[in-house]
């Protein structure tokens, strides 16, 4: 039965969230994660593969500058590695594609403005070859695009507390 207490007193303090550091040392602890991992870098080489064919094929046969060609290989590839991320890596077929692809987008595309500006850099900056500057610049914005698609785009429905 409720009574006057019961109905003002205030609610138990919920404990803290963990801090981001201490999540990820504990995500760096469990197999799964590295497991996810392995398999994003595996569906990630597919879309890496697609990325480069369509980018050299947007320089040589159609002589667009390489930010363009970047472009037209990121959306290219994109739709690759969503399916195969969606289906395969996170095994996220339960969930609604309608949330996860905007997300899927959204965490892509900011891997794509950090890659396109490491491509900048590469070409104009250090005189590095087109082909050779996005593969680079696609590498190095892999780690993002990892941690973002596991933690916000494929995350597991949390139940409320």
């Amino acid at each position: 039965m409720l009574d006057e207490e019961t109905l003002t007193a205030p609610p138990p303090p919920m404990a803290p969230a963990p801090s981001v550091p201490l999540r990820v040392r504990q995500g760096l602890r469990r197999r799964h994660n590295w497991l996810q991992l392995v398999k994003f870098c595996a569906v990630g080489g597919s879309g890496y593969v697609v990325n480069l064919v369509v980018f050299t094929l947007a320089l040589s046969a159609f002589g667009l500058h390489h930010l363009i060609a970047a472009t037209i290989a990121f959306a290219v590839a994109v739709v690759n590695n969503f399916w195969w991320n969606r289906q395969w890596t996170f095994a996220a077929r339960g969930e609604s594609k309608r949330f996860q692809a905007p997300r899927f987008f959204a965490v892509s595309t900011a891997a794509f403005v950090a890659q396109a500006a490491m491509l900048q850099l590469l070409v104009v900056g250090a005189l590095t070859p087109e082909v050779v500057a996005q593969a680079v610049s696609v590498v190095a914005a892999t780690p993002l695009n990892f941690v973002g698609n596991k933690m916000w785009s494929f995350a597991a429905a949390r139940a409320p507390a």
